[in-house]
């Protein structure tokens, strides 16, 4: 059975517990035919106004690209071994800006993996470098599984909420 939880606070501890051990996450968008494809990345997520908010640094590849403009909601999925997981349903978004981007940078500079630190300066040259893309995620359904006992507590954005 599932709870529902009515702020992000209220499970976001075991999210970021779930999250920053497994790092990677599995993410799910569509085509035009709705046939999904996924693909291993690592978001960042951070906290602002309550509400959790996702970042993904990427490449902007033709099919990533072609599959957010035809339809921007996607999924995020962080399981290991142990049944730990966590399900994200967002928006993404591609944001440009430079601030932005260097906002984002600093994220993943200091929190992923947590405390860790994960140089995005492996592959682009900075914040700035043209071939940087930004993917700005906004969830409105996070499910957190605790592997041990299965249980099960949901947030969502509440309905006219939603993005």
């Amino acid at each position: 059975m599932t709870a529902t939880v009515k702020s992000f606070a209220e499970l976001e501890d075991e999210f970021d517990a779930f999250v920053g051990t497994t790092v990677y996450a599995t993410m799910v968008t569509v085509d035009a035919r709705n046939r999904p494809r996924a693909r291993v990345l690592i978001p960042v997520w951070e906290r602002v106004d309550g509400r959790p908010l996702g970042w993904l640094a990427t490449y902007r590849t033709p099919v990533k690209a072609a599959h957010i403009a035809g339809n921007p909601h996607t999924t995020f999925s962080y399981w290991r071994p142990g049944n730990n997981s966590v399900a994200i349903d967002a928006v993404a978004a591609w944001v440009e800006d430079l601030e932005v981007k260097r906002h984002v940078w600093d994220l993943y500079r200091k929190t992923s993996p947590r405390g860790a630190g994960y140089d995005l300066g492996n592959f682009w040259r900075s914040p700035a470098d043209p071939e940087l893309h930004v993917l700005r995620l906004e969830p409105y359904r996070i499910q957190v599984i605790r592997g041990g006992d299965l249980r099960s507590r949901l947030w969502r954005v509440l309905d006219g909420d939603s993005p």
